[in-house]
């Protein structure tokens, strides 16, 4: 079987629409404003109703967590600090570098006892199905 070149792939190959989509940056902020200490943006779509692609996410944790149930996986990449994931009776403590990714239909705890700053994907989540059971904690 021959590799594939860039002269040898189909010129029909299907798009997403425009050859590229963007998205201007935005600032981080409290996802309440009763939690302070867990700061987020939500890069390129809102995770609500149902998508086809992954959604990217910044977020930033100090002397707190978060735990949530979601329908699709959840993956983070830790950028700063240190991340402490658990769930069904799992962990990991994630560094700098260091990424691991919570698969759906499961309860994902994610904290950090000094400050964690991460990169995190969603998805996808075609049928629509919602995150529940929220909970904010401080440390």
């Amino acid at each position: 079987m021959t590799k594939p070149t860039l002269s040898t792939l189909p010129t029909s190959m299907p798009t997403m629409g425009k050859a590229i989509d963007s998205w201007q940056a935005q600032p981080m902020a409290p996802m309440q404003k009763e939690w302070p200490r867990m700061r987020c943006r939500f890069v390129n779509g809102e995770p609500v109703g149902a998508w086809n692609d992954c959604l990217l996410s910044e977020w930033e944790l100090e002397r707190c967590g978060w735990e949530d149930f979601h329908p699709h996986t959840e993956t983070a990449f830790v950028i700063a600090g240190e991340l402490h994931i658990e769930c069904d009776g799992e962990s990991v403590i994630l560094g700098p570098g260091d990424s691991a990714r919570v698969n759906p239909g499961r309860t994902g705890r994610y904290s950090a006892p000094v400050y964690a700053r991460m990169l995190t994907t969603y998805g996808p989540n075609p049928d629509g199905l919602e995150s529940h059971s929220f909970r904010y904690f401080e440390i």
